[in-house]
């Protein structure tokens, strides 16, 4: 029997050298690899995890630049940057947002109701996105709050500026308002800014403030701060300041303005006023007006409801926004289309009987006896509506069109405004695209007294005008300079209208207001002469059953129902300066509600003279701005 050989101590000797090779190579490799990552992590990515460590006690903030002014053509303020306190809070640095939210409403007035808001904010936003507590704050809240920093994780105290209007409502129209950025301007918008992402940040949201918005912005600026292990600010690193947005001057005179609304108030109106020779716009009235104070913060439920509930419809702006049938004030372009064609001379008569008999249907004058044989000058100065029916026919609506356009009407006026309305010269194209409906020989001569189809606002009543006195295609301009740079005058061209047939338009404008037999006579000018047009537009026909109730007059009817009043005017007449347009909504005659405010608009506008502009000085900004400053 064998027997299994035992092991020598040369044999176990080997085997244990062996494994220690193993092992010790093993650990050889794993003091590689951990001396390999400790080098890439020690020098390598040093930077990286410097910065990410940096990052830790070091916030980047976007500092917001002062917003442009705007100022009025004698350098009056028609905004401020007024200085306010405001708390922010950045829910990934909050440990418990509701809870902080409960411990600074103990420092500050914070409602509960506002805290829901602020929360339900915060829901909305990403973590690191701040969101606005509150603003508007004294001084004595901004000072407790921030000695109470390190119970209030998150919560960050700013002072920022706020937009003020300081003429009220005097401009709400013209200049519009500022307002938060809110989900729906983001979703609006291509604009990838980052200022629109600061909370509560306020962007233009009507008017100029609206329309040249990144004009007046501005960029934005950077603030490096450290703060602590709590997110308390222990010091500001360094600073890159912001880029303040540009100062606007616009060409329209406060004082006249505000006169001009004062004159509308109780209506729902507009009027314009505007220099003939160079273009620019010195007032620019809506009524009735609002406060754009109210929507800087937000405007609240009740306020707006009562904005938007008001049948006179304060919040549009009916001098380019509204468009109307111009009525009579259309008149001239109809008579000089006729002199420009050849169709009609200063002398030839048309018999007006007081009506018009028209593919079957009878077209009256506004004078149901008529007004007898009457030339050009006489209808105008008459308003005989059959002369113009007349007149309409033989020249055909393409080119009564072409002549209104050749004047503004139906043109959009380039000015910076929203929602600028470009009215309508209707052409047969136009009615067949658009109604599906071939154009009827009644649409001409409807045409021919300014009602159907044709509309105008009346800013492009008050350019028609301008260019009838002037015999230029001068053009609408709101914008004198943007900071130092001066926005051209357009349109200084000469009209292609012979200049006698000018002449002849403006000698039946003249007697308008100025011949004892003129629709307007009771509306002349006292110390210079104006000439002019009056108009009156139907809303609604008086119905056989109004009739048979005894309501005959447009005076008895729904405030809704009545017509509209117009007049358009310029002067002084032997030299023009001004043109001006007014229109009341549902005013009835024209020659009774429009034409009394235009001439007390005409000789406001004389008086003041308009001879030039204000300064604007470079620091005017920053001394406005310093003039809110809190103490």
């Amino acid at each position: 029997m064998k027997h299994k050989k035992s092991p020598t101590d040369k044999d176990f000797t080997s085997r244990i050298s062996r494994r220690a090779l193993l092992l010790g190579s093993g650990q050889l490799g794993l003091a590689g690899v951990l001396g390999w990552r400790m080098h890439q992590l020690g020098v390598k990515q040093a930077d990286q995890f410097r910065l990410l460590a940096e990052e830790n006690r070091v916030n980047i903030r976007l500092q917001p630049p002062a917003r442009g002014l705007i100022y009025d053509r004698s350098g009056n303020p028609l905004t401020l940057n007024r200085q306010v306190y405001t708390i922010e809070i950045v829910r990934e640095q909050a440990d418990d947002p509701e809870e902080v939210l409960r411990r600074l409403a103990q420092l500050i007035p914070l409602p509960d109701s506002q805290i829901q808001n602020v929360l339900a904010e915060m829901a909305r936003r990403r973590a690191f996105v701040p969101v606005t507590v509150a603003t508007g704050l004294e001084w004595e809240h901004i000072a407790a709050v921030s000695a109470n920093s390190p119970v209030l994780p998150g919560i960050t105290p700013q002072l920022g500026l706020n937009r003020q209007y300081p003429r009220g409502a005097d401009f709400s129209h013209v200049v519009g308002y500022v307002g938060p950025v809110s989900d729906y301007d983001l979703s609006q918008t291509n604009d990838k800014d980052p200022l629109l992402l600061i909370p509560r940040f306020q962007i233009g949201k009507n008017g100029i403030e609206a329309k040249i918005e990144q004009t007046l912005r501005g960029k934005a600026g950077l603030k490096r701060i450290e703060v602590n292990s709590v997110g308390r600010v222990m010091r500001e690193l360094d600073a890159q300041a912001s880029t303040p947005g540009t100062n606007v001057q616009l060409t329209v005179d406060a004082e006249l303005q505000r006169f001009a609304l004062e004159k509308l108030q109780g209506q729902s109106a507009a009027a314009v006023v505007m220099d003939v020779n160079n273009g620019d716009i010195l007032a620019l009235a809506s009524a009735p007006t609002f406060d754009p104070n109210k929507f800087v913060d937000g405007i609240s439920v009740p306020d707006w409801n009562a904005l938007n509930g008001n049948k006179y419809r304060p919040l549009a702006n009916k001098t380019v926004q509204g468009t109307y049938p111009p009525g009579s004030t259309f008149k001239m372009v109809v008579g000089l289309a006729g002199l420009h064609f050849g169709l009609i001379n200063e002398r030839e008569r048309v018999y007006c009987p007081g009506h018009m008999e028209i593919s079957g249907r009878r077209f009256h004058c506004w004078r149901r006896g008529g007004h007898g044989n009457v030339n050009l000058r006489e209808a105008l100065r008459g308003s005989c509506d059959v002369y113009f029916y007349e007149l309409a026919l033989r020249i055909g609506i393409e080119r009564i069109s072409q002549v209104a356009r050749t004047l503004g009407v139906g043109i959009r006026p380039d000015i910076p405004l929203p929602a600028v309305r470009e009215g309508l010269a209707p052409t047969k194209d136009w009615k067949k695209r658009v109604k599906q409906e071939d154009w009827l020989i009644g649409d001409t001569a409807n045409s021919g007294i300014g009602q159907g189809f044709v509309l105008a606002s009346p800013i492009q009543l008050a350019i028609m005008t301008a260019r009838l006195a002037s015999g230029t295609q001068i053009e609408p301009r709101l914008v004198n300079m943007f900071d130092d740079k001066l926005e051209p005058v357009r349109g200084a061209e000469k009209l292609e209208f012979d200049p006698r047939h000018l002449d002849m338009v403006r000698a039946g404008m003249y007697d308008v207001t100025n011949h004892t037999r003129g629709t307007a006579y009771r509306s002349r000018l006292k110390d210079t002469v104006m000439a002019g047009k009056t108009g009156t537009t139907q809303v609604r026909a008086i119905s056989k059953r109004e009739r048979e109730q005894g309501i005959i007059k447009n005076k008895d009817r729904k405030w809704e129902w009545r017509d509209h009043a117009l007049f358009v005017g310029y002067a002084p007449f032997d030299n023009p300066r001004y043109s001006v347009a007014v229109i009341v909504e549902h005013g009835g005659g024209g020659s009774a509600a429009a034409a009394p405010i235009a001439k007390l608009v005409m000789e406001k506008a004389i008086e003041l003279g308009q001879s030039g502009y204000g300064p604007l000085p470079s620091q005017k900004r920053n001394d406005l701005r310093l003039r809110e400053e809190p103490t």
